[in-house]
This record gives C-alpha cells, sequence and structure tokens, in this order.
C-alpha cells in the first residue's frame, strides 16, 4: 500500500487476501489452486508483480469473481500508484522550491511569476530541465568555480539558478572548440581592453573569448549568492558568467581574470584542487596579471599615492587607473574614500 497526503493506493492483493481470510484458504493451497509459485503468489498479494490478464482469468476460476473485476482494480492501482509518487515527488520539491530565490528569479523573467508553491515547482522543473527537482543535487555542474564573499543558508540555492540561467544565456551564443592556448596567448589583448569604454570593449571581448571557446554572459546579481562571477563546462563550450551589479572597473577586470585563471590553470575540469586553494590562485593571478608585481612593487616603494601619480603609472603600464585605485585601496595603502573620481563605472546590460 502506498499513500500520499491525498491518495491512497491499495493494491488488488489485498482483495485477494481478504478472499482467501473469508475462505479459511492458506497462501500455500491458493497457489496450488492457482498452478503458480508461492513466491509469485506472495509477490502478487503485496503488489509487488503486476496482475495480468491471465491471472485474472484464473483467479476468476479459483475464487469466482471475474476476471473483469480483477482487471480493473490492477488499472486502478496502477493509476493511483503513480498519482501518489508524483504526488510524493511533488512534496519533496515542494521543501526544495522553498529553498529558491523564487520572487528574485521571476523578477530577472528567469521563471514566471508564481504564488502557489506547486506551480513554483513546475516552473523550476521546466526551468533547470529536470523531471523532479531532487536530482539537481546529482546533476552538480563538474569543476564549476563560483568567485563568492559571503555565504549564508540560501547561497547554494541562489548560485545553482544563477549558473542554469548562465548556462540557458550561452545557449544562445555560439563559440569555437575550446582552446586554453589560445586563451593564453589572448590575455595581453585582454588587458589592453581596461582602457576601453564597455560600450567599445564588449563586442571585442566576447569575440576574443568566443575564438577561444568560452562564452561570457552577463547576469544581473541575486541577492543571497555573495556572487561575482561563476566559470564552468556546459556541452563543448567554456561558460564564464559575470555579474553586473556595482561593476566598478577594477571589480570588472579583477574578476574576468579570476575566472580565466580558473580555465587556464584547470580549476574547472578537475575536482582535485581545492575551493579554498584555487579561490587564491585566482586571486593572486588577476592581480599579478592587471598589474606585475615588478610595477606594484615600484609603485609602492615611490609611496606617492597622489591622484597625478596614479594616473601617470596607469598609463604607463597601459590599464585604467581605477584599476590602480582599487588595488591600492584592497591592500589597505590608501583609504577607500581616495581618488573615487578616478574609480569607472561600469553600466553593463544582462
Amino acid at each position: 500500500m502506498l499513500r500520499s497526503k491525498d491518495t491512497i493506493a491499495i493494491p488488488p492483493g489485498e482483495t485477494i487476501r481478504e478472499q482467501l481470510d473469508s475462505r479459511g484458504m492458506t497462501q500455500k493451497e491458493f497457489a496450488k489452486r492457482m498452478d503458480m509459485s508461492e513466491k509469485h503468489i506472495s509477490r502478487l498479494i503485496n503488489g509487488k508483480v503486476e496482475l495480468t490478464p491471465d491471472v485474472a482469468l484464473r483467479l476468476e476460476s479459483v475464487l469466482g469473481l471475474p476476471a473483469k473485476f480483477w482487471s480493473n482494480l490492477e488499472m486502478q492501482y496502477r493509476e493511483k500508484e503513480a498519482r501518489v509518487k508524483v504526488e510524493l515527488d511533488l512534496e519533496g520539491d515542494s521543501e526544495i522550491a522553498r529553498k529558491f530565490p523564487y520572487s528574485k528569479m521571476a523578477g530577472f523573467g528567469w521563471v514566471p511569476t508564481a504564488r502557489v508553491i506547486e506551480e513554483k515547482v513546475l516552473h523550476l522543473r521546466s526551468f533547470f530541465k529536470v523531471a523532479r527537482l531532487g536530482v539537481l543535487e546529482e546533476l552538480c555542474l563538474p569543476g564549476i568555480t563560483f568567485r563568492v564573499v559571503g555565504s549564508n543558508g540560501t547561497s547554494d540555492y541562489a548560485l545553482a539558478a544563477w549558473a542554469q540561467q548562465a548556462r540557458l544565456e550561452a545557449l544562445k551564443s555560439e563559440a569555437s572548440p575550446i582552446n586554453v592556448e589560445k586563451l593564453k596567448d589572448s590575455l595581453a589583448v585582454i588587458r589592453a581592453l581596461t582602457v576601453k569604454n564597455p560600450a567599445d570593449f564588449t563586442t571585442e571581448l566576447r569575440g576574443i573569448l568566443a575564438d577561444c571557446g568560452i562564452v561570457i554572459v552577463f547576469l544581473p546579481h541575486i541577492g543571497g549568492s555573495f556572487l561575482h562571477g561563476a566559470t564552468f563546462v556546459s556541452g563543448k563550450h567554456i561558460v564564464l558568467g559575470l555579474t553586473v551589479r556595482g561593476r566598478d572597473a577594477d571589480r570588472f577586470w579583477f574578476s574576468l581574470f579570476h575566472e580565466l585563471c580558473h580555465v587556464l590553470e584547470g580549476h574547472i575540469f578537475s575536482n582535485d584542487k581545492s575551493s579554498d586553494e584555487g579561490e587564491r590562485e585566482a586571486d593572486k593571478f588577476a592581480c599579478d596579471t592587471l598589474i606585475s608585481p615588478v610595477d606594484y612593487n615600484r609603485l609602492i616603494n615611490a609611496r606617492d599615492f597622489s591622484r597625478t601619480a596614479i594616473i601617470s603609472f596607469a598609463r604607463e603600464i597601459g590599464i585604467d587607473p581605477g584599476i590602480v585605485v582599487g588595488r591600492l585601496q584592497k591592500e589597505n595603502e590608501i583609504p577607500y574614500n581616495w581618488h573615487k573620481d578616478l574609480k569607472t563605472q561600469y553600466k553593463l546590460t544582462a
């Protein structure tokens, strides 16, 4: 017998058991009369095997009730059994659905607006392309790397939603096969884009990365995720997603090169490296790529952090001055309220 909150599925075997009890007939005797093994009769009574038309005809002969009666019981049981399973799956998925930031996802247009939890479950199943939300844990993207700051109880679900949307957006774009060596050779060209405006560099950046097998996607920040970016393999390409909230130039380029490190170092292809170690490596790569250790030490040793000196230094090494300011602030060399006018703000469209 199976049951959910609203449905009970009773196998025909319960009726067979009642008939045997009323006749005082043992299962052993019943099995002989049915010309079937005791094991099969036991499984039949407990709903473990299907009551076939052949068995229905045998029951008609042995118990005197029409074969149609038994066939109808079987059909009703299987229908209710399926319904119970669906309802149990829905109950389980409802608990999972409540953990997703559904209203925020709907606000971005990722899923339809819904208030009833059952509707949310169905929309989330469609969004994630799964029959049940319960299988999501088994479908975690292998090698996925996130740049996050902070954490809370909802972050895993917010990250899962964000990554799935990035995957769906990436499907709309084309890219060449993955070519890590070509990406390595393109780093200097990508870094040179830091002095351009987003309106000028966005298309060029997309093209450079696409030639390396990477699809870059810009998505809105989703509350509770503390997410700056994510990188993972999807099919034959790599998806590199970046958030567009509060996009100072220094944060944007740091996040981009941080994610590119995960590609270059193979973090997205293997789970051998610990998350913390991989994140530290990616942070260092981003810092050193944007401002080489030699150049940065030269700046620090000069101890001149004036507006004029920073602009001159940035022009000399070929990056946006705001990136220099951001690095100095991060390293506590200057207060966060210094040189705010040098920090370029990007307005990227998600």
